[in-house]
Protein backbone atom coordinates (compact mmCIF):
# COMPACT_ATOMS: atom_id res chain seq x y z
CA UNK A 1 0.00 0.00 0.00
CA UNK A 2 1.79 3.56 -0.66
CA UNK A 3 2.67 5.56 2.07
CA UNK A 4 0.71 8.68 3.93
CA UNK A 5 1.16 11.39 2.17
CA UNK A 6 3.24 13.96 3.57
CA UNK A 7 1.45 17.29 4.81
CA UNK A 8 -1.30 16.43 3.22
CA UNK A 9 -0.27 17.00 -0.23
CA UNK A 10 -3.61 16.30 -2.40
CA UNK A 11 -3.94 14.26 -5.54
CA UNK A 12 -5.57 16.54 -7.88
CA UNK A 13 -5.11 14.46 -10.76
CA UNK A 14 -3.62 15.06 -14.04
CA UNK A 15 -3.04 19.02 -15.16
CA UNK A 16 -0.91 20.65 -18.00
CA UNK A 17 0.77 24.35 -17.87
CA UNK A 18 -0.88 27.07 -18.56
CA UNK A 19 0.43 28.45 -21.67
CA UNK A 20 -0.12 31.56 -23.84
CA UNK A 21 -1.00 29.56 -27.42
CA UNK A 22 -3.67 28.01 -25.32
CA UNK A 23 -6.14 31.09 -23.78
CA UNK A 24 -8.13 31.60 -26.47
CA UNK A 25 -9.14 27.74 -26.83
CA UNK A 26 -9.87 27.41 -22.67
CA UNK A 27 -11.97 30.80 -22.50
CA UNK A 28 -14.37 29.60 -25.53
CA UNK A 29 -14.37 26.38 -25.26
CA UNK A 30 -13.97 25.75 -20.97
CA UNK A 31 -12.48 22.47 -21.75
CA UNK A 32 -12.31 19.66 -18.62
CA UNK A 33 -8.49 20.37 -17.11
CA UNK A 34 -8.13 18.74 -13.49
CA UNK A 35 -5.75 21.40 -12.99
CA UNK A 36 -3.31 24.30 -14.49
CA UNK A 37 0.49 24.41 -12.98
CA UNK A 38 1.68 28.07 -13.78
CA UNK A 39 4.77 29.36 -13.72
CA UNK A 40 4.58 31.78 -10.92
CA UNK A 41 7.50 34.78 -11.84
CA UNK A 42 5.08 35.02 -14.82
CA UNK A 43 2.61 36.35 -12.71
CA UNK A 44 4.33 38.40 -9.91
CA UNK A 45 3.41 41.79 -11.23
CA UNK A 46 0.97 44.19 -10.09
CA UNK A 47 -1.69 44.13 -13.14
CA UNK A 48 -2.10 43.62 -16.66
CA UNK A 49 -2.95 41.10 -19.09
CA UNK A 50 -1.27 37.96 -16.71
CA UNK A 51 -3.28 38.77 -13.82
CA UNK A 52 -6.34 39.44 -16.04
CA UNK A 53 -6.21 35.70 -17.33
CA UNK A 54 -5.03 34.41 -13.93
CA UNK A 55 -7.95 35.85 -12.40
CA UNK A 56 -10.35 34.41 -15.32
CA UNK A 57 -8.81 31.01 -14.93
CA UNK A 58 -8.95 31.23 -10.95
CA UNK A 59 -12.38 31.57 -11.58
CA UNK A 60 -13.06 27.63 -13.54
CA UNK A 61 -10.07 25.95 -12.82
CA UNK A 62 -7.49 24.56 -9.84
CA UNK A 63 -3.91 26.17 -10.13
CA UNK A 64 -0.47 25.14 -8.86
CA UNK A 65 2.16 27.67 -8.83
CA UNK A 66 5.54 26.24 -9.90
CA UNK A 67 8.44 28.68 -9.21
CA UNK A 68 11.91 28.55 -11.26
CA UNK A 69 14.07 31.13 -10.01
CA UNK A 70 13.72 30.48 -6.32
CA UNK A 71 17.86 28.99 -6.49
CA UNK A 72 17.59 26.97 -3.37
CA UNK A 73 20.71 25.72 -3.69
CA UNK A 74 22.50 29.36 -4.39
CA UNK A 75 24.71 30.85 -1.78
CA UNK A 76 23.46 34.17 -1.30
CA UNK A 77 20.70 35.42 0.65
CA UNK A 78 17.43 34.58 0.01
CA UNK A 79 15.51 37.78 -2.13
CA UNK A 80 12.86 38.96 0.53
CA UNK A 81 11.40 41.38 -2.10
CA UNK A 82 10.42 38.54 -4.54
CA UNK A 83 9.59 36.54 -1.81
CA UNK A 84 6.82 39.06 -0.91
CA UNK A 85 5.48 39.25 -4.62
CA UNK A 86 5.21 35.67 -4.31
CA UNK A 87 3.50 35.38 -1.54
CA UNK A 88 1.11 37.90 -2.63
CA UNK A 89 0.47 35.99 -5.59
CA UNK A 90 0.36 32.32 -3.43
CA UNK A 91 -2.70 34.19 -1.75
CA UNK A 92 -4.46 35.47 -4.79
CA UNK A 93 -4.16 31.50 -6.47
CA UNK A 94 -4.90 29.68 -3.13
CA UNK A 95 -1.89 26.92 -4.02
CA UNK A 96 -2.04 24.21 -1.84
CA UNK A 97 1.73 24.08 -2.22
CA UNK A 98 4.64 25.63 -4.22
CA UNK A 99 7.32 23.98 -6.91
CA UNK A 100 10.78 24.81 -7.59
CA UNK A 101 14.05 23.33 -8.34
CA UNK A 102 17.00 21.42 -6.53
CA UNK A 103 19.48 23.96 -7.92
CA UNK A 104 21.29 27.12 -7.86
CA UNK A 105 21.88 30.13 -10.81
CA UNK A 106 22.69 33.59 -9.07
CA UNK A 107 25.94 34.43 -7.70
CA UNK A 108 26.45 38.26 -6.20
CA UNK A 109 22.55 38.95 -6.86
CA UNK A 110 23.53 37.97 -10.71
CA UNK A 111 21.38 35.43 -12.29
CA UNK A 112 22.16 33.05 -14.56
CA UNK A 113 18.40 32.31 -15.76
CA UNK A 114 19.40 28.38 -15.60
CA UNK A 115 18.88 25.39 -13.26
CA UNK A 116 22.42 24.63 -13.02
CA UNK A 117 22.94 21.50 -11.01
CA UNK A 118 24.48 21.12 -7.54
CA UNK A 119 27.65 19.50 -5.82
CA UNK A 120 26.29 16.65 -3.86
CA UNK A 121 27.71 17.88 -0.09
CA UNK A 122 27.02 17.76 3.01
CA UNK A 123 27.59 21.40 2.81
CA UNK A 124 25.71 21.71 0.17
CA UNK A 125 22.82 19.99 1.93
CA UNK A 126 22.70 22.36 4.64
CA UNK A 127 22.80 25.18 2.73
CA UNK A 128 20.18 24.42 0.47
CA UNK A 129 17.90 22.73 3.41
CA UNK A 130 17.80 25.96 5.60
CA UNK A 131 17.23 28.17 2.38
CA UNK A 132 13.87 25.78 1.75
CA UNK A 133 13.23 25.93 5.48
CA UNK A 134 12.89 29.77 5.82
CA UNK A 135 10.94 29.67 2.41
CA UNK A 136 8.51 27.52 3.56
CA UNK A 137 8.13 29.51 6.83
CA UNK A 138 7.95 32.62 4.72
CA UNK A 139 5.36 31.70 2.72
CA UNK A 140 3.37 29.49 5.10
CA UNK A 141 2.52 27.18 2.86
CA UNK A 142 4.00 23.84 1.48
CA UNK A 143 6.92 23.88 -0.85
CA UNK A 144 8.20 21.25 -3.18
CA UNK A 145 11.45 20.80 -4.70
CA UNK A 146 11.96 19.48 -7.88
CA UNK A 147 14.98 17.06 -9.21
CA UNK A 148 16.71 18.59 -12.44
CA UNK A 149 17.88 17.37 -15.19
CA UNK A 150 21.83 17.83 -15.99
CA UNK A 151 24.94 17.78 -18.00
CA UNK A 152 27.81 18.31 -16.38
CA UNK A 153 28.83 16.71 -12.68
CA UNK A 154 31.06 18.05 -9.82
CA UNK A 155 34.03 15.84 -8.76
CA UNK A 156 33.64 17.27 -5.09
CA UNK A 157 30.14 15.06 -4.68
CA UNK A 158 30.11 12.78 -1.77
CA UNK A 159 27.07 10.97 -2.72
CA UNK A 160 24.70 10.14 -5.50
CA UNK A 161 21.58 12.74 -6.87
CA UNK A 162 18.83 10.67 -5.35
CA UNK A 163 20.88 10.58 -1.81
CA UNK A 164 21.38 14.09 -2.02
CA UNK A 165 17.47 15.05 -2.57
CA UNK A 166 16.49 12.44 0.31
CA UNK A 167 18.84 14.13 2.35
CA UNK A 168 17.86 17.83 1.59
CA UNK A 169 14.05 17.26 2.10
CA UNK A 170 14.45 15.23 5.33
CA UNK A 171 16.56 18.22 7.04
CA UNK A 172 14.56 20.84 4.77
CA UNK A 173 11.11 18.96 6.19
CA UNK A 174 9.61 19.69 2.58
CA UNK A 175 7.90 17.86 -0.42
CA UNK A 176 9.08 16.42 -3.45
CA UNK A 177 8.12 17.25 -7.08
CA UNK A 178 9.64 14.44 -9.17
CA UNK A 179 10.62 15.10 -12.53
CA UNK A 180 10.96 11.29 -13.91
CA UNK A 181 11.71 12.64 -17.61
CA UNK A 182 14.72 14.62 -15.98
CA UNK A 183 16.24 11.46 -14.36
CA UNK A 184 16.01 9.83 -17.04
CA UNK A 185 17.48 12.48 -18.87
CA UNK A 186 19.95 12.76 -16.19
CA UNK A 187 21.16 9.02 -16.41
CA UNK A 188 21.29 8.66 -19.94
CA UNK A 189 23.83 12.08 -19.45
CA UNK A 190 25.66 10.71 -16.17
CA UNK A 191 25.10 6.54 -16.94
CA UNK A 192 22.84 5.19 -14.18
CA UNK A 193 19.92 3.40 -13.72
CA UNK A 194 17.08 5.35 -13.61
CA UNK A 195 14.66 3.38 -11.67
CA UNK A 196 17.70 3.07 -8.73
CA UNK A 197 16.48 6.56 -8.12
CA UNK A 198 12.87 6.54 -8.43
CA UNK A 199 13.14 3.02 -5.81
CA UNK A 200 15.03 5.44 -3.30
CA UNK A 201 12.86 8.74 -3.41
CA UNK A 202 10.85 8.63 -0.03
CA UNK A 203 7.77 7.53 -1.06
CA UNK A 204 5.76 9.67 1.27
CA UNK A 205 7.45 13.14 0.30
CA UNK A 206 6.47 13.20 -3.21
CA UNK A 207 3.77 15.56 -3.46
CA UNK A 208 3.53 16.21 -7.81
CA UNK A 209 5.32 14.28 -10.41
CA UNK A 210 6.26 15.64 -13.75
CA UNK A 211 6.38 13.79 -16.94
CA UNK A 212 8.43 15.70 -20.22
CA UNK A 213 9.53 14.75 -23.58
CA UNK A 214 12.98 14.55 -24.11
CA UNK A 215 15.72 14.55 -26.86
CA UNK A 216 18.37 12.25 -27.91
CA UNK A 217 21.43 13.23 -29.47
CA UNK A 218 25.15 11.70 -30.65
CA UNK A 219 26.68 12.19 -26.91
CA UNK A 220 23.70 13.49 -25.13
CA UNK A 221 19.94 13.55 -23.74
CA UNK A 222 18.18 16.71 -23.78
CA UNK A 223 15.24 17.91 -21.63
CA UNK A 224 13.59 19.68 -24.45
CA UNK A 225 10.20 19.63 -23.48
CA UNK A 226 8.97 19.77 -27.26
CA UNK A 227 7.18 16.64 -28.11
CA UNK A 228 5.14 13.88 -26.36
CA UNK A 229 6.81 11.62 -23.46
CA UNK A 230 8.97 8.58 -24.64
CA UNK A 231 7.69 5.30 -23.47
CA UNK A 232 11.12 4.78 -21.14
CA UNK A 233 9.87 8.03 -19.22
CA UNK A 234 6.32 6.20 -18.94
CA UNK A 235 7.90 3.10 -17.50
CA UNK A 236 9.62 5.51 -14.69
CA UNK A 237 5.96 7.12 -14.34
CA UNK A 238 4.71 3.52 -14.04
CA UNK A 239 7.16 2.58 -11.39
CA UNK A 240 6.54 6.06 -9.39
CA UNK A 241 3.15 5.78 -9.15
CA UNK A 242 3.24 2.19 -7.71
CA UNK A 243 5.14 3.31 -4.90
CA UNK A 244 3.77 6.20 -4.07
CA UNK A 245 -0.18 6.16 -5.15
CA UNK A 246 -2.19 8.33 -7.03
CA UNK A 247 -0.08 12.11 -7.26
CA UNK A 248 -0.51 15.28 -8.47
CA UNK A 249 0.61 14.60 -12.45
CA UNK A 250 1.51 17.09 -14.57
CA UNK A 251 2.92 16.58 -18.57
CA UNK A 252 5.63 19.92 -19.59
CA UNK A 253 4.87 20.86 -23.24
CA UNK A 254 6.94 23.92 -23.38
CA UNK A 255 8.51 24.35 -27.32
CA UNK A 256 6.51 23.79 -30.62
CA UNK A 257 3.56 23.53 -28.49
CA UNK A 258 0.85 21.87 -30.61
CA UNK A 259 -2.85 22.50 -30.19
CA UNK A 260 -4.68 22.40 -26.91
CA UNK A 261 -6.15 19.14 -27.20
CA UNK A 262 -3.03 17.47 -28.01
CA UNK A 263 -1.32 18.72 -25.30
CA UNK A 264 -4.02 17.46 -22.70
CA UNK A 265 -4.48 14.32 -24.28
CA UNK A 266 -1.26 13.22 -23.94
CA UNK A 267 -1.55 14.81 -20.51
CA UNK A 268 -4.32 12.43 -19.87
CA UNK A 269 -2.72 8.86 -20.88
CA UNK A 270 -1.23 9.16 -17.04
CA UNK A 271 -4.77 8.31 -16.14
CA UNK A 272 -4.16 4.41 -17.42
CA UNK A 273 -1.62 4.80 -14.70
CA UNK A 274 -3.17 6.35 -11.83
CA UNK A 275 -6.42 4.19 -12.17
CA UNK A 276 -4.70 1.47 -11.23
CA UNK A 277 -2.75 3.20 -8.35
CA UNK A 278 -6.50 3.91 -6.78
CA UNK A 279 -7.62 -0.05 -7.83
CA UNK A 280 -4.40 -0.73 -5.55
CA UNK A 281 -5.02 1.60 -2.58
CA UNK A 282 -8.89 1.00 -2.35
CA UNK A 283 -8.15 -3.17 -2.05
CA UNK A 284 -5.43 -2.13 0.29
CA UNK A 285 -7.65 -0.54 2.45
CA UNK A 286 -10.66 -3.04 2.36
CA UNK A 287 -8.31 -5.36 3.76
CA UNK A 288 -7.11 -3.41 6.71
CA UNK A 289 -10.56 -3.10 7.39
CA UNK A 290 -11.44 -6.75 7.05
CA UNK A 291 -8.46 -7.42 9.64
CA UNK A 292 -9.53 -5.06 11.92
CA UNK A 293 -13.10 -5.81 11.64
Amino acid sequence: MPANRFNGFTDYGVGIGLRVPHYEHIFAEKPVVDWFEIISENYMVDGGRALKVLDQILDQYRVVQHGVSMYFGSAQPLNREHLKRLKTLTKRTKTPWLSDHLCWGSVDGRYTHDLLPLPYTWEAVETTALRIREVQDFLEIPVAVENVSSYAEFHESEMTEWEFLNEVVHRADCGILLDVNNIYVSSQNHSFDPMVYVNAVPAERVAQIHVAGHSKFEKYTLDTHDHPVLDPVWKMYARAIERVGPTATLLEWDDSIPSFDEVHNEALKANRYLVGAEASVAIASQELEEVHA
